[in-house]
This record gives structure tokens, C-alpha cells and sequence, in this order.
């Protein structure tokens, strides 16, 4: 009975601790396994935004560690985007090139440039990169902007004798449709847009230009 007892006395002391052959130190370590992971290694992925989209705030990557846990780890930005390009995750690197001054100077320089995208006798389209230059000899009376599509109106004091119509812009990724209608004393420019955009006016001699952001 008595050695019963003691081996009762025994199990009872040992099963005290969480585990009697691991010191308090290797106790707290964190518990990893040799069960093997079978997952496809990370090569690319990519995220695509909506045109309301301008800035990137931040990014933030939730991964798991060796003992199960989930970590999330959240990267700080400001920076400007375009939203028509994907944003890409991966694990290949590639240096960026540093933009020499020669370059940026072309480059800039190019985007100034103006490419006719559609010409009538009365006015005339111009597009660089996110601007658009109205040529018209006709003034200005009203500009603002509708939804569902998103579109630019602007209304030019001319009488014209004219029929409505629409042209697609089929080649083109920013402005993608021109629409022009009569009326009594003014007619009416509507042009529709691939996304969401604000825009600024600038007002020239014979032009005018509609900066989108």
C-alpha cells in the first residue's frame, strides 16, 4: 500500500510541470514542426485599383510563422499612382534604372507634345498623356461634369447648322468617346472618360485645356 502511494505521489509531482525534461527557458521557446508545407512558391501577384484611386498610403502583408502564429507587417507610402497599371507583389528584384537628366528633359518635353485625336471645322482635339486641348475659336460659357459614364460638358456660344453625333475614340484609353449637340444659340461638347477623374481649365487664346487628375 505504501509504495502504492508513493508512486501516486510521484506521477502527481511530475505531471506538476508542463514538461520535466525541458528547463523553464526551453519551455517558452516556440514550438516548430517537420511537417512540410506544400505550398506554391510566391512568384507574382498583382492587384488592380479603381479609377478613384490616386495615392498609395500603405501596404501591409499578413504572414504566418514557423509555430502557426499570424503576423501583420504594414509598410508606409505616399506616393501618386495610375490606376489604369496594377500594383505587383513578388519576390524577384530588379534594380531601377536611374532616369538620367537628358532623359527627363525628352521626356517632359514629349508630354507637352499634342496629338490630334479627332478634327472638325469649327473645333479641334488635342491629347497629351491626361490633357486635353480644345482648339475653338467659339467662347466658353459653362464646363462641368456628369456620372454614369463619367464625362466633361462644355457648352461654346456658336449657332451652328448642324446634326448631333458621336464619335468613339477606339484608340484611345483616356478619352474614350465625343459627343456634340445643337442647340438654340450654343451647342454642347460631351466627352466620356475611362474612369473617374477631377480636372482643372486652363483658358488660351483660341483653346482651351482640361487638365484631369
Amino acid at each position: 500500500m505504501i509504495k502504492v502511494l508513493l508512486l501516486l505521489f510521484l506521477y502527481c509531482a511530475l505531471e506538476a510541470r508542463e514538461n520535466p525534461f525541458f528547463n523553464a527557458d526551453e519551455a517558452s521557446m516556440p514550438i516548430t514542426s517537420n511537417q512540410q508545407i506544400l505550398k506554391a512558391p510566391l512568384q507574382r501577384a498583382s492587384i488592380s485599383l479603381p479609377s478613384t484611386a490616386r495615392t498609395i498610403e500603405s501596404v501591409s502583408i499578413r504572414y504566418k510563422n514557423l509555430d502557426g502564429s499570424q503576423v501583420t507587417k504594414r509598410l508606409q507610402l505616399d506616393n501618386s499612382i495610375d490606376w489604369h497599371l496594377p500594383i505587383f507583389i513578388s519576390q524577384t528584384y530588379t534594380p531601377i534604372k536611374k532616369e538620367s537628366q537628358h532623359t527627363s528633359i525628352k521626356t517632359a518635353q514629349k508630354q507637352k507634345n499634342f496629338q490630334a485625336i479627332y478634327k472638325l471645322p469649327f473645333i479641334a482635339f488635342y491629347q497629351s498623356g491626361k490633357r486635353l486641348k480644345v482648339v475653338t475659336q467659339a467662347p466658353l460659357i459653362r464646363d462641368f461634369v456628369l456620372v454614369r459614364p463619367h464625362r466633361i460638358v462644355f457648352d461654346l456660344r456658336e449657332n451652328l447648322e448642324m446634326r448631333s453625333f458621336i464619335k468613339k475614340l477606339t484608340h484611345n484609353t483616356i478619352f474614350t468617346k465625343i459627343r456634340i449637340g445643337n442647340h438654340k444659340g450654343y451647342y454642347r461638347v460631351v466627352v466620356e472618360l475611362d474612369g473617374y477623374y477631377s480636372y482643372t481649365l486652363e483658358k488660351h487664346k483660341n483653346s482651351y485645356i482640361f487638365n484631369l487628375r
